[in-house]
């Protein structure tokens, strides 16, 4: 299996790197100039060894800086606050120090008021330069956007992007005063959502505003980044997500859930793809199945000749059958076929040889933890409220009568279904959705009386929903346009958005390792926009359907209009082992690693090895998974959008990616070839009997949900327009309504 660990984010190092492209490099040193010429009109040595007074004086000097009306001058202050978010590299010597200044820094700025200033100065850039003047030149080759463009764009939202990173992650080793200044930053985030344009809807408007002027050039990944890690701040990840549903069934009057997901899915193991298709078929190669050989060919000729053991597991341990005839036959041990019976001495002889050698070949495992084997089905089955409603045909065929509403009573019905009663009861599992929807019909029928009495929440997913809601159709088709831009598969055209801007350099490469190396930073550019893409419309998803079922479904509709189903299945029609193994990162241009230490010249050598293990490129992996929940997400009980599935022809796609030894994500794969298996006809069933148990083994079990056929009664195909219709009328009057 791969090694991997699905969270809500990489580890720090990795976050704060993946933020530069490697052609950035040489503006980490015009940083550390620049400050360094500020230290010495100052008189200062270095910043370490300035006391504590002295380093809140010069940041009070910089803060004045930033103030000034001059462009350039206030550029120069940007670069001096840049470089002390980056650790004061130059004064370290090693990562882990850089590290340690790094949140320092971030805290003492934080503390005197600069992230604050930084976003003031990131919306004066916003609307002081619409068009860049590259945008207007007369040479066509000026034309093209590269990184020189965005330069004050770039170091703004670097700023405020490694101070989020940094702040919103809590360490063991924090004194109270960070702790406090932890929980101040955070409280600032949340009450931004009341100001009448807070950060994170500037953010979106920047990325609508760059799918829509190709003249406008922005630093996209970086906005993007800075985006997905705001809102996973302030709305929390999915630990914070699984406590606020505990909490939020409990206040419905709701049993608690009994079961973490994310950690059921890491205790479990990958299955093997079916590898041939004698495989798929189910059929042993050669025609038929292969039986254990007769007794008499199991012959050893000496000790250390193979011995047949029954008891793979116990290996220190006598087995009853070690004692039988038939387990160990040496040249002389006499064959059963030869002799009846064996005496006493040679069975004690041969048992002792088979704990010998065992003892010899088993390691010894008693340093090693132990490993908790979970027997049987993973997930508990669930129950819908509907499958109970079975009683009333009951009641009808053996009764003669029926009860509406009435599903408790079970006088006069036989015991076979008094007993499936209990069962269903038993695995009932009634989510919150459904309640919401509940209540939302009965104010649609009396708003004047129960629709006057709601309680509208106060919380960050409602107020951002409400931030959001005017231009939500606008954001999903803009994220979904620079997803198709980056997505591996795309091909380029020519009025597809220029993604490229914020990583290409002024003058192309004139060498074979420069123009390797820019073609690794182009890969790792895409890659890292599919990322943070994905990341933040799940982390929307989720938790808009915690806050009401009715605002998921609003952002849900507007990504399925936009074509975010077949744009999923594009980017998964490819190698996508190839895709979430390979490594486009050169480890020495990786900051701080590219600052720190003696530098090494990058040859084409340097450029090998990097896929040699089988260890995963973790965002490419986290994308993948992240693309395949939001896929589920969009076609859970839908049978309309199931259909679409059926329609673009994802099952051989999404049977190859069950190539990809990892637990989650094969899950999830196996979730979306479920929902669609009713639909994909007889043969197909028959000859995938392998994906068809492993769906049986690792998917959680419905009670009545008759899945591998198509007997289900709400597929039928005629009323598929009619749902989704219904769908969009029931939020739009959810919104009218509310908002």
């Amino acid at each position: 299996d791969l090694e991997f660990v699905y969270d809500d984010s990489d580890i720090y190092e990795n976050e704060i790197s993946e933020q530069y492209t490697y052609t950035e490099e040489p503006e980490f040193q015009l940083n550390k100039e620049s400050f360094e010429k500020l230290l010495k009109s100052k008189d200062y040595e270095n910043w370490s060894s300035l006391s504590n007074e002295n380093q809140r004086a010069l940041i009070m000097h910089i803060i004045q800086t930033l103030d000034v009306s001059d462009k350039s001058e206030r550029f120069e202050a940007v670069r001096w606050v840049l470089y002390l978010v980056q650790g004061v590299f130059g004064e370290c010597s090693n990562i882990e120090e850089q590290k340690t200044k790094c949140r320092t820094n971030c805290f003492l700025l934080y503390k005197l008021g600069i992230f604050n200033i930084v976003q003031e100065l990131l919306m004066m850039e916003i609307n002081s330069s619409p068009t860049p003047p590259t945008a207007v030149s007369a040479d066509k080759k000026s034309n093209i956007p590269s990184l020189p463009d965005s330069l004050e764009l770039r170091s703004l939202i670097t700023i405020l992007y490694t101070m989020v990173e940094t702040l919103r992650r809590d360490q063991h080793s924090d004194s109270d005063e960070h702790v406090k200044l932890r929980k101040d930053f955070f409280t600032e985030l949340e009450q931004g959502l009341n100001d009448k344009e807070p950060l994170i809807i500037t953010l979106f408007n920047m990325v609508c505003k760059f799918c829509s002027h190709t003249s406008f050039i922005l630093p996209m990944k970086k906005v993007l980044l800075l985006l997905w890690k705001l809102l996973l701040t302030i709305l929390g990840g999915f630990k914070n997500l699984h406590k606020k549903m505990e909490t939020r069934r409990q206040d419905m009057g709701l049993p608690l859930l009994q079961e973490n997901p994310i950690e059921i899915v890491r205790q479990m193991s990958a299955s093997a793809p079916p590898t041939s298709a004698a495989d798929l078929l189910d059929i042993p190669q050669g025609g038929k199945r292969k039986g254990r050989k007769p007794l008499e060919e199991e012959k050893v000729t000496s000790i250390d000749g193979e011995i047949p053991s029954v008891d793979g597991v116990n290996g220190g341990e006598e087995s009853p059958l070690d004692k039988t005839n038939g387990v160990v036959n040496t040249d002389h041990t006499p064959m059963p076929s030869q002799t009846p019976t064996l005496t006493t001495d040679a069975t004690t002889i041969a048992a002792k040889l088979v704990k010998l050698r065992r003892e010899q070949q088993t390691p010894d495992l008693s340093g090693l933890p132990r490993v908790k084997v979970i027997s049987g089905l993973p997930w508990t089955p669930k129950a819908r409220k509907n499958d109970v409603e079975f009683l009333n045909q009951v009641r009808q065929k053996f009764i003669g009568f029926t009860l509406p509403g009435d599903l408790t009573t079970v006088a006069g019905l036989p015991e076979p279904t008094q007993d499936s009663l209990k069962i269903l009861q038993k695995h009932a599992y009634t989510p919150m959705s459904e309640l919401q929807v509940a209540r939302e019909s009965e104010i649609s029928k009396c708003p004047l009386t129960i629709g006057k009495t709601e309680v509208i929440s106060t919380e960050i997913p409602e107020r951002l929903y409400q931030a959001m809601l005017p231009h939500i159709p606008q954001y999903m088709i803009a994220l979904l346009k620079i997803l198709l831009a980056a997505a591996p598969t795309a091909k380029a055209k020519t009025d597809s958005i220029n993604i490229l801007s914020d990583v290409l350099p002024q003058g192309m490469p004139s060498t074979a390792v420069a123009s390797l190396k820019l073609g690794i930073d182009v890969n790792r550019h895409r890659e890292i926009f599919v990322k943070s893409i994905s990341g933040l419309i799940l982390l929307l998803l989720k938790h808009f359907k915690l806050n009401h079922v009715y605002q998921f479904e609003y952002m849900s509709q507007h990504l399925v209009f936009a074509n975010c189903i077949p744009l999923v299945l594009k980017f998964f029609n490819q190698n996508i082992v190839a895709y979430v193994t390979t490594k486009n990162m050169i480890p020495s241009l990786e900051f701080p690693a590219c600052v720190i230490g003696e530098k090494t010249e990058i040859t084409a050598e340097s450029f090998d090895g990097m896929d040699a293990n089988n260890i995963p490129c973790w965002r490419n992996l986290f994308s993948s998974i992240n693309l395949l929940r939001i896929l589920n997400k969009l076609v859970k009980w839908k049978h309309s959008r199931t259909m679409l599935l059926v329609v673009f022809k994802s099952a051989p796609i999404l049977k190859r990616a069950l190539k990809v030894r990892q637990a989650m994500f094969q899950l999830y794969v196996l979730k979306l070839l479920k929902v669609q298996t009713k639909y994909l006809g007889r043969a197909w069933r028959k000859s995938n009997m392998k994906t068809m148990s492993a769906i049986y083994q690792k998917v959680r079990h419905r009670l009545h949900d008759d899945w591998a056929f198509g007997n289900d009664v709400d597929a039928q195909p005629w009323d598929f327009q009619q749902e989704e219709c219904a769908l969009r009328a029931h939020v739009e009057r959810f919104n009218a309504r509310r908002y």
